[in-house]
């Protein structure tokens, strides 16, 4: 079990540190766009010779065409808001969304139960969210937030929030497609829906030069650690339950609080650094005791 472990503690950490050259970029989708391509070309064969050697059933294409679906509004949604919040703010709250609605789906619409333990993390969540969103501390948000309108102290989170969900629903899609492929192949495919989701948004705006020549050796590093993230994660998927090991992985929250606070300069350090702390807990209760 050590080595699953020690991928995922791994993958969380790739995670936060991409996340953080993505928030000091000048066009968030032309960033991702340009550090999925590297792994996108050089993992094609890969996946080109495994699905001509190995033909899927057509209910395991459908779940490949899910999978890409998911990763596209995924990557999209993910560099709206980039552009919203600070990383401190947004981070936690995507990677804990996920750990918080599969629980609760199960409660309310599968009537399953959840221990004492498990009440407590989600009540630790969200209190964690509902602090990064703003409550009580509207002056201090960022301006990006457009606190003119109604939500606009909260956009950032809610958008997080919606990264979260679709995180949720990739995972699980991807699970069951590491069932009928390898992880290089299924992460191509990922890197495939990631990339179309961005395309658009990379072709209006007409700057991918202006992005290369700025920040090349932060796209180059990115390009390492966005797609190694994940593929650390699927390698302990194969080794070890999801729902063992999927919690761990978030301890990503705590790591990119941090660097959003230390090398990101951003406000209310100490207030979301505790913030984070409180979700990550959240998160192993659920995930352990819950």
């Amino acid at each position: 079990m050590l080595l699953p472990i020690l991928l995922v503690l791994a993958s969380g950490m790739c995670h936060a540190v991409w996340s953080m050259f993505t928030k000091r970029s000048l066009n968030k989708s032309i960033f991702l766009w340009l550090i999925m391509m590297v792994s996108t070309v050089l993992l094609l064969p890969v996946l080109l010779i495994e699905l001509w050697t190995q033909p899927l059933a057509a209910g395991a294409y459908a779940l490949l065409l899910l999978s890409v679906a998911l990763q596209a509004l995924y990557s999209w949604l993910l560099s709206i808001t980039y552009e919203m919040g600070d990383l401190s703010q947004i981070y936690p709250v995507m990677r804990g969304t996920s750990t918080l609605l599969i629980p609760l789906i199960g409660v309310i619409f599968l009537k399953e139960s959840l221990s004492v333990y498990g009440w407590i993390g989600i009540c630790c969540m969200l209190g964690g969210f509902a602090v990064l969103s703003g409550i009580g501390a509207r002056r201090s948000l960022p301006a990006s937030s457009a606190p003119g309108t109604p939500l606009g102290y909260y956009t950032p989170v809610l958008m997080a929030l919606c990264v979260g969900l679709c995180t949720t629903c990739y995972v699980f899609v991807d699970k069951l497609n590491l069932q009928h492929m390898s992880p290089l192949a299924l992460l191509e495919v990922t890197n495939i829906g990631f990339v179309a989701g961005l395309t658009p948004a990379v072709l209006r705006s007409r700057k991918l030069l202006e992005e290369w020549r700025r920040n090349k050796f932060t796209i180059l590093l990115g390009s390492v650690l966005n797609p190694g993230s994940y593929l650390l994660f699927l390698f302990a998927l194969q080794q070890a339950p999801l729902a063992h090991i999927s919690p761990l992985r978030e301890i990503g929250t705590i790591f990119a609080t941090l660097l959003g606070v230390l090398l990101l300069k951003e406000r209310q350090g100490l207030r979301r650094m505790i913030c984070s702390v409180v979700i990550f807990c959240g998160i192993l209760l659920i995930g352990i005791w819950g």
